[in-house]
This record gives structure tokens, sequence and C-alpha cells, in this order.
């Protein structure tokens, strides 16, 4: 699986429970999660920007963010 730098992702994920989202709100742009160990997303909150690892990133399409 390629990884990405944090800059260079516009909507993805780092496995350490973070997403990013430019296209959200500004509330959902940089979020931290708990993973539980059935591996759901749960319980996000916002963080900034510099708080994010800075490599290890997955690029995805989209969040279904009613979904968790």
């Amino acid at each position: 699986m390629k990884t990405f730098f944090a800059e260079e992702i516009t909507t993805g994920y780092h496995p350490r429970g973070y997403r990013i989202d430019k296209t959200a709100s500004p509330m959902n742009r940089y979020t931290q999660w708990e993973v539980d160990t059935k591996g759901r997303w749960m319980h996000s909150k916002p963080v900034c920007f510099h708080s994010l690892p800075e490599h290890g990133w997955v690029k995805v399409e989209k969040f279904e963010w009613d979904e968790t």
C-alpha cells in the first residue's frame, strides 16, 4: 500500500486514528479518532494540522461521515 505525507492528502486516513478531509466542514477537516478492537472509528475530536503524523497517510475518495 502506497503511503503519503500529510500535506499531500485531500481526503485520507492514518492507521493511528487520524483523518484528513479538506472537503468537510472546518471542524471535521483534521480529526483524531479512537479505533476499537474491531477496527471501528469512533469518538472523533478536531485537531490542528500540526498535530497530525507527518507520513504514513492513505488516500481515499471520500468518507461516509454518517457511518462513524
